[in-house]
Formats: C-alpha cells, sequence, structure tokens
C-alpha cells in the first residue's frame, strides 16, 4: 500500500530502541551527585558499602550500606520520575560521584582504608558503566544520518517535482498533457491561412471525435501526421489548435526531450510515452523538431557517435507500427528538415501523411494581418491588402513580428494610432536594421556608396525582368553603408532570362564604381556572394548551362551532406568553375555597358540620391521615365519596402537587398 502521509515507522524503531537499552531514558530515578570530600566523609564514617569506578567514564557510583539507608528520611518521589517501569537488572546506585583524577581518587580510598582497618568499603573498576548504551548511539546517530539522507535525496529526486525530473525517473516521459483540465485557447479560428494543412488536420480530429463515420466504411485511423514546411509558417501553432479542438489527451514533446547523457534513456522514454498515450487512447502525441532523433540511419558517421539516437528512432519506428500498436493513438510531428529524415519514419503506416506548411501567398498574408491586427489599435487608413502585397516572402511569424514592431514604433513616436508609416518603418527595421544616421561616413565614402546603389537602381530599371525598385537609401542601417529595396514577382518558375538579369541588376553597384571612379571596392562583398550562389545553382541544380548540360547534382535526400566526396569528376568540377565565371563576368560586363551608355542618367540619380539620401520609384520614373515592358506595375505603381540581403530559397521568398558594407 502507498503511505501518502508520514511514515512513522522509523521514529517508532528509535523510541523502542531507546526504551529498550538506554537506561536512564525511562525508568528510575536520576541518581544525585556527590563530591569527592562528601564521599570521604562518608566513607571515614562507614557508610559507605562499595563504590564501582567507571574509568572510561571518569565517575563511580557509590552503595550505602543499610544501616545508612535507613538514616534517611523519607522523602517525596522525584519529579523526573516517569510512569515507565524500570527495565534495569542490576541494583540501582544511592549517588554518583564525579572523578578529577581516577589515580588520585585510588591512592586517597586506598589511604582512607589503610588508616581506618574497621572500613569494609568495596571497590570495583569497569571499563565504561552502560556499554551496551554506548554502542547503540553511533548506530542511532548514523542511522539516522541515513534515514535523513534517504528521505531528503532519494525520495525528492525520484518524485516529479525533484531536480532533474528525478533521478529514478529519468527514463519516463517528458510530455507535457493536455486534456478536459488544462484548456489550449488556441483553435482554427486563430491559425489564418493554411487551408490545405488545415483541412488535413481538421480530418484527423474529427476521425477522433467521430471514428464510426470512417470506420463503418472500413477506414483506419491515420498512425501519423508530418508537418513540414520552412521556420515561422505556423507548424507548432497548427499543433496547437489541434490541442485545442481534439478534445481528447494531448501529449506535446520536442525531439530533444528524448535526448540525454545516459545510455537506453531515448528508447525507454519513447515506450512511457507510448504507454501513457496508450492508456488514455484516443489521444495524440506532438513531437516538436523531430529531426532531433528522426536523423537518418546510415554506416556513413563515425562508429558510437549516433548509436543512442539511432535506439531511440528505432523504438519510435516499433512503436509506431509494430507488433501490438492496434490504438487510437495518433503522433503528430513537425520539422524543417523533412529532407534528413530516416526513410522508415515517412513511410506508409507510419507518417501516413506529409502535410506541407509553405510560406503564405498574398491573400493568406492578408489573412494573416487580418488574426495579429485585431489587439492593435489601428489606424482606419491603413490597407492591410497594401501590407500583405509589402511583404512577400514573410513567413507567419514575421507578420507576427511585423504588426508587433510597428506598434512599438507607434508608441515610441507618440501616436495615438499605428499609422501606415509605422509598418513601413517596421518592416525596414526587421529585415535592413537600426538606422544610423549618426554614424559618420567621409564624402568621398558616401559618394561612392551613392553610386553603387544609383547602379543598382539604374540596372534594375533598364533590364526586363530584374524585380521592380522601390525604394534606394544611402543612410547606414544595420552592417550596411547602403540599400535598395525590391518588391519581387510572385512566381512558381523562374526562366534562364529572369535569373540571367537579376545577376546583372545585382551586379550593378561594382559595375557603376568602374564606370565612374574606374575602380572598384570591398563594398559589393553581399553582392557577389548572391550571383556566385546563383550561378551555382544554375550550373550544378537546375541545369541551365548549355556547356554542363541538362545535368543536376543536387541531392533532395539530404544524404550529400554526409559524404566528403563530389558526385563529379575533377574535369567536371572545372568545367563547372569555368562555367560559373563566365556567366558572372558576362552579367558583369553587361552591367558596364549599360551604365556606359546611360551615364548621364545614373549621374543624374546619384546626385538626387546624394541630395535626399532616400529616393522612392517615382524619382526614377521622372530620371528613366515608365518601363515600358511593365505596363501593369506603370498602371498601378507602389512604394513600400522589401527585405534587405536576405539570400532567397525561392523565387517566391522576399528579394535579396542589394547593399555596401564595410
Amino acid at each position: 500500500m502507498k503511505n501518502k502521509g508520514f511514515n512513522w515507522f522509523f521514529p517508532i524503531m528509535i523510541i523502542a530502541i531507546l526504551f529498550l537499552f538506554g537506561p536512564g531514558f525511562f525508568g528510575g530515578e536520576k541518581p544525585k551527585s556527590a563530591t569527592e570530600e562528601e564521599f570521604f566523609e562518608q566513607m571515614k564514617a562507614g557508610k559507605i558499602e562499595s563504590i564501582i569506578i567507571y574509568k572510561d567514564d571518569e565517575i563511580a557510583d557509590v552503595f550505602l550500606t543499610q544501616a545508612a539507608k535507613n538514616e534517611l528520611v523519607k522523602k517525596p518521589a522525584p519529579e523526573n520520575k516517569l510512569p515507565f517501569p524500570s527495565f534495569k537488572t542490576s541494583p540501582k546506585e544511592d549517588y554518583f560521584v564525579g572523578l578529577a583524577s581516577i589515580q588520585t581518587f585510588t591512592e586517597e580510598f586506598d589511604k582512607i582504608r589503610k588508616e581506618n582497618p574497621n572500613i569494609t568499603t568495596k571497590r570495583e573498576s569497569e571499563s565504561s558503566k552502560d556499554p551496551i548504551s554506548k554502542a547503540i548511539i553511533p548506530i542511532l546517530i548514523w542511522g539516522g544520518i541515513f534515514v535523513l539522507f534517504y528521505f531528503i535525496l532519494f525520495r525528492r529526486m525520484a518524485g516529479p517535482n525533484g531536480p532533474g525530473g528525478g533521478i529514478f525517473s529519468i527514463g519516463k516521459s517528458r510530455a507535457k498533457l493536455f486534456d478536459e483540465k488544462d484548456k489550449v485557447p488556441v483553435t482554427f479560428k486563430d491559425v489564418a491561412g493554411l487551408e490545405g494543412a488545415k483541412e488535413e488536420v481538421q480530418e484527423v480530429v474529427d476521425f477522433l471525435k467521430n471514428s464510426e463515420k470512417y470506420t463503418k466504411l472500413g477506414g483506419k485511423i491515420p498512425k501519423g501526421v508530418l508537418l513540414v514546411g520552412p521556420p515561422g509558417t505556423g507548424k507548432t501553432l497548427l499543433a496547437k489548435a489541434v490541442a485545442g479542438e481534439a478534445k481528447v489527451p494531448f501529449f506535446s514533446l520536442s525531439g530533444s526531450d528524448f535526448v540525454e547523457m545516459f545510455v537506453g534513456v531515448g528508447a525507454s522514454r519513447v515506450r512511457d510515452l507510448f504507454a501513457q498515450a496508450k492508456s488514455k487512447s484516443p489521444s495524440i502525441i506532438f513531437i516538436d523538431e523531430i529531426d532531433a532523433i528522426g536523423r537518418a540511419r546510415g554506416g556513413r558517421g563515425f562508429a558510437g557517435g549516433n548509436d543512442e539516437r539511432e535506439n531511440t528512432l528505432n523504438q519510435l519506428l516499433t512503436e509506431m507500427d509494430g507488433f501490438g500498436t492496434d490504438t487510437n493513438v495518433i503522433v503528430m510531428a513537425a520539422t524543417n528538415r523533412a529532407d534528413i529524415l530516416d526513410k522508415a519514419l515517412m513511410r506508409a503506416g507510419r507518417f501516413d501523411r506529409a502535410i506541407s506548411v509553405d510560406l503564405p501567398e498574398l491573400h493568406e498574408r492578408k489573412q494573416i494581418f487580418d488574426v495579429h491586427l485585431e489587439k492593435i489599435k489601428l489606424d482606419p487608413s491603413v490597407d492591410r491588402e497594401f501590407l500583405a502585397k509589402q511583404t512577400p516572402g514573410f513567413s507567419g511569424a514575421d507578420i507576427a513580428n511585423v504588426c508587433n514592431e510597428a506598434a512599438l514604433i507607434a508608441a515610441r513616436n507618440n501616436h495615438e494610432m499605428v499609422t501606415k508609416q509605422d509598418f513601413l518603418d517596421a518592416v525596414d527595421r526587421i529585415v535592413g536594421g537600426l538606422e544610423k544616421k549618426n554614424k559618420a561616413i567621409k564624402p568621398s565614402e558616401k559618394k561612392r556608396v551613392a553610386y553603387h546603389e544609383a547602379g543598382h537602381a539604374t540596372v534594375s530599371w533598364l533590364v526586363e525582368h530584374a524585380a521592380p525598385l522601390l525604394k534606394v537609401t544611402i543612410v547606414p542601417r544595420g552592417r550596411s553603408l547602403g540599400a535598395a529595396w525590391y518588391l519581387p514577382e510572385e512566381r512558381s518558375l523562374t526562366t534562364t532570362e529572369q535569373m540571367l538579369d537579376e545577376m546583372c541588376a545585382t551586379l550593378g553597384g561594382r559595375a557603376a564604381e568602374q564606370v565612374i571612379f574606374n575602380n572598384i571596392s570591398t563594398g559589393a562583398l553581399s553582392d557577389l556572394e548572391r550571383v556566385t550562389k546563383q550561378a551555382q545553382a544554375m550550373v550544378t541544380i537546375y541545369g541551365l548551362s548549355e556547356n554542363i548540360g541538362n545535368i543536376s547534382y543536387y541531392d533532395s535526400s539530404g544524404q550529400a551532406d554526409f559524404t566528403f566526396s563530389k558526385p563529379y569528376s575533377e574535369e567536371t568540377a572545372t568545367k563547372i568553375d569555368a562555367e560559373i565565371k563566365n556567366i558572372i563576368e558576362y552579367q558583369y560586363q553587361r552591367a558596364v555597358q549599360i551604365l556606359q551608355e546611360n551615364r548621364d542618367k545614373l549621374e543624374a540619380l546619384a546626385g538626387k540620391l546624394l541630395e535626399k539620401e532616400v529616393i522612392f520609384r517615382e524619382d526614377l520614373e521622372e530620371i528613366f521615365g515608365k518601363r515600358a515592358w511593365d505596363p501593369e506595375l506603370v498602371e498601378k505603381p507602389v512604394t513600400a519596402t522589401a527585405e534587405e540581403e536576405s539570400q532567397p530559397k525561392n523565387e517566391t521568398e522576399v528579394a535579396a537587398t542589394e547593399s555596401v558594407k564595410h
């Protein structure tokens, strides 16, 4: 039986030992004490029958003669007399004498005996008065220490509230349980966009609520649902909505919760997690960042480096689809590295559904803004569709950050409501960094920065497929000395011409320095990094190079990250390097030629930039006129900001801002 109250066993045992073996604790009168002088006076008077000297204790028990006892006047019982019977079997001493020196006492005793032959007092010697008690006391002390150690350390550490969750419960699951007692405030109404993902997940929730609707047609509950997508797109938020809507026990934990320094702990925690989930079925298990334990197995790693992680993964595979797994437990997981997950984990019967949670489109961003702007005191003139257009490639978390930053900027500027300009400043602040208006820049460097940014703007305006320019500034922001903002077209496919035009516009800054100053600087670092990656992708991934051909060396499984060899020969590597260099150099010379042909307009734009420090699309239209091949943007001009210096993972993400750095 589990006794949740105080454990009385140990206190009772201690009292029993003292009761039986501790003389003086229970029973008998407490003996009186006397001085050595009083003892010797009674000894000379013949009143002492015998004494017992205890060498270790340096005391002597004194026993009076019967005649001396009869002379004593009867006295009331002492106050320290306890109602318990005495368990001492030896005669009770009449009093005891504390000895300053045993040798001196015995010499004086013998001297009195010798001077008075009629004295018959007997003398005995013993080592200790109560050897049993002296042996038990250390045992009791050390026993008490061990008992205290047991209660304070082991009991507390074994409990759920002990440090580290308990040294004896280290193999237990650390999942947080949400049931009918813990109401999760997030529902599907709080998840904007993600319509396809919500539909898939809602079906799982509906299955748990109304399982007969599906089982009567022969359907089976899916074993697992995997949410895949870039960071910040709402995978964890979607799982929270499931917890709020399902009305069934929901176990939430991270993939790193299975990782521990002890061998076998991960597999033990997996077993305990599924045991708890099965006991409360139907239930849902959510594992965030499952790639921490679900990475693909293989012999390419260093020996012994991943044994514990593989044991944890093997146990997870067995629990999800092995013998005796016919229970209503659904496993949900989230990751942004689906390419490195083990194939056995991804097969049907374990994770039956892989739901892609991508970056939101234009209409989805508008819905996300609607959710986050409900808590903000918004100016009526702010158009939410306008805000959605200015944030291409932003995730849901990025949009939430924009709304919060806009509210902080409005409060800093003492605005009564959050205005449109506050949102534009928030986007600039997030993607470009904080403005450094007080940063000291030499006039020569400022002029070079102005021509660099004007070169970007000029080339992007005069080539057909470059992203339309929104804003150019030479005000230092973050680590950059200047920046240009573009609003890229949201497209799913990119042609060779579009990539080449974007590379040409990116190299426009360095080309402008070459045309105007006849030399170049280190300010084009980010530009060179971007065009190099684009050229490498064209040649080695997308097969857009005529010399290399329709070949892709991209490994979508992610296994290439663990190899130390290239998937092509040294001869092919030489061709690839030459092709990348030729593509970049051709676009650079093309940018130089465009700027030489339009040098007067370049200088006019740089002069206006030096004068205003910030110029917009309208300023370029005054100098260059409207773009002939961009009629839609001519009819509906938009001025806003886009992300600075981000390398897009796909063409729908935010365009990189060309910036001049130290």
